[in-house]
């Protein structure tokens, strides 16, 4: 089996009898029904990594039923460095036979096929797998018992992987006992006969498909911190909690809920609360509240419920009220695809509400960027007194990865209230200096209250009609966002720092790009990535970056329009009237692979005014790799 980072090599995966094969990393995917627990099975895998040193990455499809349906969980596992979940799996584990048909397609010629006897007849003609056939659901039975047979199929797979991969069964095992050890000891006791049977079973050619990763080398490893394994909703609920954030209010909806869950159940903790409220609109401004009562607070949805939350945002704009909106992208407009990826929301969340609403928008790059963007997000709150989205997608809230585990003692803030007298002079909203506000139950030495409200007002909050106020109330409100912007550090930029192509992406793509840029400068093309963490306002000096190259293709989860541009690149543009700039866009609810963003960067390299010559060489290298 080798790695996905490398050329495939079909029949590499056939049997040998020459005792476990050395690997880097391997991309399994497991294919079922939602029921099957299989997104477990991918999580005790991700977590062993973690827990093992190995880097992790995984990747997820769940039906927006209740009643739930076909579902994969992709994990991709090793000691190499992993930035994507992998285009092609090395391993397919079918349960049934609409899990075969319709994933085969994704196994890598040489790949191992892995399928449930009792569901699955693969296809007699097709050689290009080796093929394991495994009775997983009597075998299962036979091991458990037929009532568990449905609860315990997804262990025994794990069991076979495990002993597939010459896994740590001891950290499995303890994995498994905390999973389910605070249920009935019955429970515990028949996951773990499922492991074992799994681990055990021998026959047909399993035996010869045994792998063992390579070994790491402590002495270099480049985590110096013990790792931690979180998915990226998790991370940001806990750097939120470590950022000072103590209160907040929200309303179910997926992918956001389970940040929701996290700090309803965390916040107490704390000293803090978090509120469940009716609707969208009563969750922003039950927040805005408790932001007016000095404590920095936080709330969220998905794309439909920022839409509700538009009218009290352009109040927290009005009123420079610091406030942390959290909204993680799905599939759209309306209801549309709840658990599929996009990231169609960035005009929305930049533009959004009536009037001018200058607000700062930021996007995380991974799971372990979800934990620390939250802090910098509750930095910027506080320090210019202004809404803060953090547009994260369903991509990386559901994904899981291993990282080093954060140094808290330097990182935690304390979220104390400052309610001492303001003096004689003080202003919140002074037309020189930034808004300050004074939290309910501040004394104020001159005697003279501040208001907070949605009018436009003067520098003590007063409403006015003055034009000459709401002028300068507009370009103060304004100019915090360039201040902001010139203190932005420049984007992240690897590869060559001049060439043919500069690749731009935000968001869950981060990944993907690295590799992608690996890729074309492997064939020869001289190229860069680019990844923008800050979105709105934009980081100063991109222009002259982009200038350095031929082209900038910025790659997006959105669509390109009626003018053949993503939103990102629309921005770009606008913002800096460069026709270099172009679009990879696509909106199938899927992340992007890498061969797709290769593919991208190969169709736009083909219509360059480069030379001949060099051009359709380059086109053709790219197109095969």
């Amino acid at each position: 089996m080798v790695s996905p980072n490398t050329p495939e090599t079909p029949g590499s995966a056939s049997p040998s009898t020459g005792g476990p094969r050395s690997i880097q990393d391997v991309v399994i995917r497991l294919a079922g029904n939602s029921q099957d627990g299989i997104q477990s099975v991918g999580g005790f895998l991700a977590r062993l990594a973690g827990r093992s040193d190995q880097d992790v990455m995984t990747y997820m499809t769940i039906p927006s039923t209740i009643s739930g349906g076909p579902s994969i969980f992709q994990v991709r596992m090793g000691t190499g460095d992993i930035l994507s979940a992998g285009d092609r799996a090395d391993m397919l584990v079918a349960f049934y036979q609409h899990s075969y048909d319709a994933h085969i397609g994704s196994l890598r010629p040489g790949g191992v096929l892995v399928y449930d006897s009792d569901h699955v007849k693969p296809a007699a003609e097709d050689h290009r797998f080796t093929n394991v056939a495994v009775p997983i659901t009597s075998a299962t039975v036979e091991a458990v018992g037929g009532t568990s047979k449905d609860k315990g199929k997804n262990i025994f797979v794990l069991g076979l992987i495990a002993r597939i991969f010459d896994l740590d069964v001891a950290k499995l095992s303890a994995l498994i006992k905390e999973r389910f050890g605070g249920k009935n000891e019955d429970i515990v006791r028949n996951a773990m006969l499922a492991f074992d049977a799994g681990y055990a079973w021998p026959q047909n050619n399993l035996r010869d498909l045994f792998y063992r990763f390579e070994a790491i080398d402590q002495a270099t490893s480049a985590h110096g911190r013990p790792q931690i394994t979180l998915d990226g909703n998790s991370a940001i609920a806990y750097g939120l909690i470590a950022a000072g954030v103590r209160y907040g209010a929200g309303y179910p909806i997926t992918p956001w809920s389970s940040i929701m869950e996290i700090l309803r159940t965390e916040l107490p903790k704390y000293g803090g609360i978090f509120v469940q409220c009716e609707d969208e609109i009563a969750s922003v401004s039950t927040a805005l509240g408790f932001s007016y009562t000095g404590q920095l607070a936080i709330t969220g949805s998905s794309g439909p419920g920022l839409s509700l939350k538009m009218e009290a945002l352009g109040w927290a704009t009005m009123a420079e009220m610091p406030l942390i909106v959290v909204n993680v992208q799905r599939g759209g407009p309306s209801t549309g695809m709840p658990t599929n990826v996009e990231q169609s929301d960035l005009m929305q969340a930049i533009y959004g509400s009536h009037g001018d609403t200058p607000r700062v928008v930021l996007a995380p790059k991974n799971v372990e960027d979800c934990f620390y963007i939250s802090i910098e997000a509750a930095r910027i709150a506080r320090e210019y007194s202004t809404p803060v989205i953090i547009l994260t997608d369903q991509g990386l809230s559901s994904r899981i990865e291993a990282f080093d585990e954060p140094d808290l003692a330097r990182l935690l803030v304390d979220p104390k209230a400052d309610l001492s007298e303001r003096p004689v002079d003080f202003k919140p909203y002074p037309l020189d200096r930034p808004t300050r506000h004074a939290p309910a139950g501040s004394k104020i030495a001159s005697g003279k209250y501040p208001t907070v409200t949605g009018l436009e007002h003067d520098e003590l909050g007063h409403p006015t009609g003055s034009p000459k106020l709401h002028q300068q109330m507009t370009i103060k409100r304004r100019e915090k966002l360039k201040q902001l912007a010139a203190t932005l550090p420049a984007p992240e930029l690897t590869g060559d720092s001049a060439g043919e192509v500069l690749l731009v992406t935000w968001g869950s793509s981060w990944g993907p790009g690295r590799e992608a840029l690996t890729r074309v400068r492997k064939v020869g093309v001289k190229a860069g990535h680019m990844h923008l963490r800050h979105l709105h306002p934009l980081p100063n000096g991109l222009e002259q970056t982009f200038a350095r190259y031929h082209k900038v293709i910025v790659a997006e989860l959105n669509d390109e329009g009626p003018y053949g541009y993503g939103q990102l690149a629309t921005m770009l543009r606008a913002r800096h009237a460069m026709p270099n700039i172009l679009s990879v866009c696509k909106t199938d609810g899927l992340t992007f692979k890498v061969s797709e963003l290769v593919a991208g960067i190969a169709k736009h390299i083909e219509s360059t005014e480069l030379d001949a010559t060099v051009g359709v060489a380059r086109h053709s290298a790219l197109a095969k790799s």
